[in-house]
Protein backbone atom coordinates (compact mmCIF):
# COMPACT_ATOMS: atom_id res chain seq x y z
CA UNK A 1 0.00 0.00 0.00
CA UNK A 2 1.38 3.38 -0.99
CA UNK A 3 2.53 5.68 1.82
CA UNK A 4 0.60 8.93 1.63
CA UNK A 5 1.93 10.36 4.90
CA UNK A 6 3.75 13.33 3.38
CA UNK A 7 0.69 14.25 1.35
CA UNK A 8 -1.57 13.90 4.38
CA UNK A 9 0.78 16.25 6.25
CA UNK A 10 0.39 18.82 3.46
CA UNK A 11 -3.39 18.37 3.56
CA UNK A 12 -3.39 18.98 7.31
CA UNK A 13 -1.46 22.20 6.80
CA UNK A 14 -4.03 23.37 4.25
CA UNK A 15 -6.98 22.53 6.50
CA UNK A 16 -5.33 24.39 9.40
CA UNK A 17 -5.56 27.51 7.23
CA UNK A 18 -9.30 27.14 6.54
CA UNK A 19 -10.62 29.00 9.63
CA UNK A 20 -8.33 31.95 8.89
CA UNK A 21 -9.31 32.02 5.22
CA UNK A 22 -12.96 32.06 6.25
CA UNK A 23 -12.41 34.74 8.91
CA UNK A 24 -10.50 37.14 6.67
CA UNK A 25 -12.43 36.64 3.42
CA UNK A 26 -13.43 40.04 1.99
CA UNK A 27 -11.31 41.82 4.65
CA UNK A 28 -8.79 44.52 3.77
CA UNK A 29 -5.20 43.73 4.79
CA UNK A 30 -2.66 46.54 4.38
CA UNK A 31 0.96 45.38 4.07
CA UNK A 32 3.88 47.71 4.65
CA UNK A 33 6.47 46.15 2.36
CA UNK A 34 10.07 47.12 3.04
CA UNK A 35 13.42 46.11 4.50
CA UNK A 36 14.97 42.78 3.47
CA UNK A 37 11.62 41.62 2.09
CA UNK A 38 11.97 44.28 -0.61
CA UNK A 39 15.64 43.76 -1.53
CA UNK A 40 16.36 40.04 -1.03
CA UNK A 41 15.34 38.29 -4.30
CA UNK A 42 14.38 34.98 -2.71
CA UNK A 43 12.42 36.56 0.14
CA UNK A 44 10.74 38.96 -2.26
CA UNK A 45 9.58 36.07 -4.43
CA UNK A 46 7.89 34.33 -1.48
CA UNK A 47 6.26 37.56 -0.24
CA UNK A 48 4.72 38.16 -3.65
CA UNK A 49 3.36 34.60 -3.73
CA UNK A 50 1.90 35.09 -0.24
CA UNK A 51 0.13 38.25 -1.42
CA UNK A 52 -1.18 36.47 -4.51
CA UNK A 53 -2.51 33.63 -2.35
CA UNK A 54 -4.21 36.12 -0.03
CA UNK A 55 -5.95 37.64 -3.03
CA UNK A 56 -6.96 34.28 -4.51
CA UNK A 57 -8.63 33.12 -1.26
CA UNK A 58 -10.76 36.25 -1.07
CA UNK A 59 -8.76 38.75 0.98
CA UNK A 60 -8.18 42.31 -0.17
CA UNK A 61 -4.45 43.05 0.10
CA UNK A 62 -3.16 46.62 -0.24
CA UNK A 63 0.59 47.23 -0.44
CA UNK A 64 2.44 50.31 0.76
CA UNK A 65 6.14 50.00 -0.02
CA UNK A 66 9.34 51.70 1.03
CA UNK A 67 12.60 51.87 -0.84
CA UNK A 68 15.22 53.82 1.10
CA UNK A 69 18.09 51.54 0.12
CA UNK A 70 17.28 51.88 -3.57
CA UNK A 71 17.08 55.66 -3.24
CA UNK A 72 20.49 55.78 -1.56
CA UNK A 73 21.98 53.50 -4.21
CA UNK A 74 20.67 55.63 -7.06
CA UNK A 75 21.81 58.86 -5.40
CA UNK A 76 25.26 57.35 -5.00
CA UNK A 77 25.36 56.50 -8.71
CA UNK A 78 24.52 60.11 -9.48
CA UNK A 79 27.15 61.42 -7.09
CA UNK A 80 24.57 62.94 -4.71
CA UNK A 81 25.37 62.50 -1.03
CA UNK A 82 22.70 60.92 1.20
CA UNK A 83 22.29 62.88 4.43
CA UNK A 84 20.31 61.69 7.44
CA UNK A 85 19.40 63.51 10.64
CA UNK A 86 17.69 61.59 13.45
CA UNK A 87 17.00 58.75 11.05
CA UNK A 88 15.24 60.95 8.46
CA UNK A 89 16.63 61.56 4.99
CA UNK A 90 17.25 65.25 4.33
CA UNK A 91 15.52 65.69 0.99
CA UNK A 92 16.48 68.68 -1.14
CA UNK A 93 15.05 69.29 -4.61
CA UNK A 94 17.45 66.94 -6.44
CA UNK A 95 16.99 64.21 -3.85
CA UNK A 96 13.20 64.53 -4.04
CA UNK A 97 13.33 64.15 -7.80
CA UNK A 98 15.40 60.98 -7.49
CA UNK A 99 13.21 59.62 -4.66
CA UNK A 100 10.06 60.06 -6.71
CA UNK A 101 11.66 58.48 -9.76
CA UNK A 102 12.89 55.45 -7.80
CA UNK A 103 9.78 54.95 -5.65
CA UNK A 104 7.04 55.73 -8.17
CA UNK A 105 8.87 54.52 -11.27
CA UNK A 106 11.33 51.73 -10.62
CA UNK A 107 10.16 50.00 -7.43
CA UNK A 108 6.41 50.55 -7.68
CA UNK A 109 6.16 49.21 -11.20
CA UNK A 110 8.45 46.26 -10.44
CA UNK A 111 6.18 45.16 -7.58
CA UNK A 112 3.15 45.49 -9.87
CA UNK A 113 4.90 43.40 -12.53
CA UNK A 114 5.89 40.71 -10.01
CA UNK A 115 2.28 40.37 -8.82
CA UNK A 116 0.86 40.28 -12.32
CA UNK A 117 3.32 37.57 -13.38
CA UNK A 118 1.38 35.33 -10.99
CA UNK A 119 -1.91 36.15 -12.70
CA UNK A 120 -3.30 38.80 -10.34
CA UNK A 121 -4.21 42.32 -11.48
CA UNK A 122 -2.36 45.14 -9.74
CA UNK A 123 -2.10 48.91 -10.18
CA UNK A 124 0.74 51.10 -8.93
CA UNK A 125 0.02 54.59 -7.67
CA UNK A 126 1.51 57.19 -5.35
CA UNK A 127 -0.30 59.22 -2.74
CA UNK A 128 -0.41 62.04 -5.31
CA UNK A 129 -2.73 60.11 -7.62
CA UNK A 130 -6.41 60.78 -7.14
CA UNK A 131 -5.53 63.30 -4.39
CA UNK A 132 -5.11 60.26 -2.16
CA UNK A 133 -2.59 61.70 0.31
CA UNK A 134 -2.07 65.34 1.18
CA UNK A 135 1.10 66.15 3.07
CA UNK A 136 2.85 69.11 4.59
CA UNK A 137 6.50 69.76 5.30
CA UNK A 138 7.56 68.27 8.63
CA UNK A 139 8.70 70.60 11.38
CA UNK A 140 10.79 68.65 13.86
CA UNK A 141 13.81 69.30 16.09
CA UNK A 142 14.49 72.69 14.45
CA UNK A 143 15.94 70.81 11.46
CA UNK A 144 15.10 71.62 7.85
CA UNK A 145 14.50 68.18 6.33
CA UNK A 146 13.54 69.64 2.96
CA UNK A 147 10.77 67.82 1.10
CA UNK A 148 9.95 65.31 3.82
CA UNK A 149 6.29 65.33 4.68
CA UNK A 150 3.73 64.38 7.30
CA UNK A 151 0.36 63.02 6.18
CA UNK A 152 -2.38 65.52 6.95
CA UNK A 153 -5.32 64.03 5.02
CA UNK A 154 -6.22 60.86 3.12
CA UNK A 155 -8.94 60.37 0.53
CA UNK A 156 -9.18 56.59 -0.02
CA UNK A 157 -11.62 56.85 -2.96
CA UNK A 158 -9.11 55.77 -5.62
CA UNK A 159 -7.76 52.92 -3.50
CA UNK A 160 -11.29 51.68 -2.79
CA UNK A 161 -12.14 51.88 -6.49
CA UNK A 162 -9.14 49.70 -7.33
CA UNK A 163 -10.06 47.18 -4.63
CA UNK A 164 -13.69 47.07 -5.77
CA UNK A 165 -12.54 46.39 -9.33
CA UNK A 166 -10.42 43.42 -8.25
CA UNK A 167 -7.00 45.09 -8.39
CA UNK A 168 -4.26 44.96 -5.77
CA UNK A 169 -3.28 48.59 -5.08
CA UNK A 170 0.48 49.14 -4.78
CA UNK A 171 1.20 52.53 -3.21
CA UNK A 172 4.47 54.47 -3.17
CA UNK A 173 4.98 56.76 -0.14
CA UNK A 174 4.81 60.11 -1.88
CA UNK A 175 2.21 62.79 -1.19
CA UNK A 176 1.66 66.36 -2.25
CA UNK A 177 0.59 69.63 -0.69
CA UNK A 178 -2.20 71.95 -1.84
CA UNK A 179 0.20 73.56 -4.33
CA UNK A 180 1.18 70.23 -5.89
CA UNK A 181 4.65 70.03 -4.34
CA UNK A 182 5.80 66.43 -3.85
CA UNK A 183 6.88 65.17 -0.44
CA UNK A 184 8.71 62.01 0.55
CA UNK A 185 6.78 60.31 3.39
CA UNK A 186 8.01 57.65 5.80
CA UNK A 187 6.48 54.41 4.48
CA UNK A 188 5.45 53.25 7.97
CA UNK A 189 3.41 56.41 8.54
CA UNK A 190 2.01 56.19 5.03
CA UNK A 191 0.86 52.62 5.69
CA UNK A 192 -0.81 53.69 8.95
CA UNK A 193 -2.64 56.53 7.19
CA UNK A 194 -3.83 54.28 4.35
CA UNK A 195 -4.90 51.47 6.71
CA UNK A 196 -6.74 53.91 8.93
CA UNK A 197 -8.59 55.51 6.02
CA UNK A 198 -9.70 52.07 4.81
CA UNK A 199 -10.58 50.86 8.34
CA UNK A 200 -8.50 47.81 7.49
CA UNK A 201 -8.92 44.55 9.35
CA UNK A 202 -5.15 44.24 9.64
CA UNK A 203 -1.99 46.25 9.07
CA UNK A 204 1.15 44.14 8.68
CA UNK A 205 4.64 45.64 9.01
CA UNK A 206 7.36 43.58 7.32
CA UNK A 207 10.51 44.49 9.25
CA UNK A 208 14.03 43.25 9.89
CA UNK A 209 13.25 42.21 13.48
CA UNK A 210 11.47 39.07 14.80
CA UNK A 211 8.77 41.08 16.60
CA UNK A 212 8.44 42.49 20.11
CA UNK A 213 10.72 40.51 22.44
CA UNK A 214 10.49 39.90 26.17
CA UNK A 215 14.30 39.81 26.17
CA UNK A 216 16.08 41.79 23.45
CA UNK A 217 19.02 39.37 23.70
CA UNK A 218 16.82 36.33 23.02
CA UNK A 219 15.26 36.30 19.52
CA UNK A 220 13.11 33.35 20.58
CA UNK A 221 11.32 35.38 23.30
CA UNK A 222 8.71 36.81 20.93
CA UNK A 223 5.54 38.20 22.48
CA UNK A 224 3.00 36.68 20.11
CA UNK A 225 -0.06 38.64 21.30
CA UNK A 226 -0.41 42.00 23.01
CA UNK A 227 -3.46 44.05 23.86
CA UNK A 228 -3.21 47.67 22.80
CA UNK A 229 -4.01 48.63 26.38
CA UNK A 230 -0.81 46.88 27.57
CA UNK A 231 1.62 48.78 25.36
CA UNK A 232 2.20 51.78 27.65
CA UNK A 233 3.12 49.59 30.61
CA UNK A 234 5.50 47.52 28.45
CA UNK A 235 7.26 50.71 27.36
CA UNK A 236 7.40 52.00 30.94
CA UNK A 237 8.90 48.78 32.31
CA UNK A 238 11.51 48.66 29.54
CA UNK A 239 10.23 45.54 27.76
CA UNK A 240 9.67 47.70 24.67
CA UNK A 241 12.71 49.93 24.24
CA UNK A 242 15.08 51.52 21.75
CA UNK A 243 14.18 51.25 18.08
CA UNK A 244 11.13 49.12 18.84
CA UNK A 245 9.35 52.06 20.49
CA UNK A 246 8.68 54.01 17.24
CA UNK A 247 7.54 50.79 15.52
CA UNK A 248 5.05 50.06 18.30
CA UNK A 249 3.93 53.70 18.38
CA UNK A 250 3.13 53.37 14.66
CA UNK A 251 1.08 50.28 15.50
CA UNK A 252 -0.79 52.15 18.21
CA UNK A 253 -1.58 55.03 15.86
CA UNK A 254 -3.09 52.51 13.42
CA UNK A 255 -5.25 51.10 16.24
CA UNK A 256 -6.36 54.63 17.16
CA UNK A 257 -7.36 55.16 13.52
CA UNK A 258 -9.61 52.10 13.54
CA UNK A 259 -7.44 49.18 12.39
CA UNK A 260 -8.46 46.03 14.25
CA UNK A 261 -5.10 44.26 14.50
CA UNK A 262 -1.52 45.24 13.73
CA UNK A 263 1.32 42.78 13.13
CA UNK A 264 5.09 43.19 13.34
CA UNK A 265 6.71 40.43 11.27
CA UNK A 266 10.23 39.38 10.42
CA UNK A 267 10.34 40.04 6.68
CA UNK A 268 13.59 38.07 6.43
CA UNK A 269 11.65 34.80 6.77
CA UNK A 270 10.29 33.13 3.65
CA UNK A 271 6.48 33.11 3.43
CA UNK A 272 6.23 35.17 6.62
CA UNK A 273 2.77 36.45 5.67
CA UNK A 274 1.28 32.97 5.32
CA UNK A 275 3.00 31.79 8.49
CA UNK A 276 1.52 34.69 10.48
CA UNK A 277 -1.95 34.94 8.98
CA UNK A 278 -2.79 31.31 8.18
CA UNK A 279 -1.40 29.37 11.16
CA UNK A 280 -2.49 29.14 14.78
CA UNK A 281 0.90 30.04 16.26
CA UNK A 282 2.09 32.74 13.87
CA UNK A 283 5.67 34.01 13.82
CA UNK A 284 5.55 37.66 14.89
CA UNK A 285 3.77 40.00 17.28
CA UNK A 286 0.10 40.90 16.90
CA UNK A 287 -1.26 43.94 18.71
CA UNK A 288 -4.99 43.50 19.23
CA UNK A 289 -7.41 46.41 19.41
CA UNK A 290 -9.02 45.36 22.68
Amino acid sequence: MQNYSKYIHKANILTEALPFIKEFKDKTIVIKYGGSALVNPQIKKTIIKDIVLMKLVGMKPVIVHGGGKDISSFLNRLGIESKFVNGLRVTDGDTMEVAEMVLAGKLNKQIVTDIELDGIKAVGITGKDGNTVYAEKIHKDDVDYGYVGDVIAVDPSLVKTLIDNDFVPVIAPIGKDKMGQSFNINADYMAVAIAGSLKAEKLVFLTDVPGVLKDVNDPESIISFMNASDVSSLINDGTISGGMIPKVECCMEAVRQGVNNVHILDGRIEHCLILELFTTKGIGTMIENK
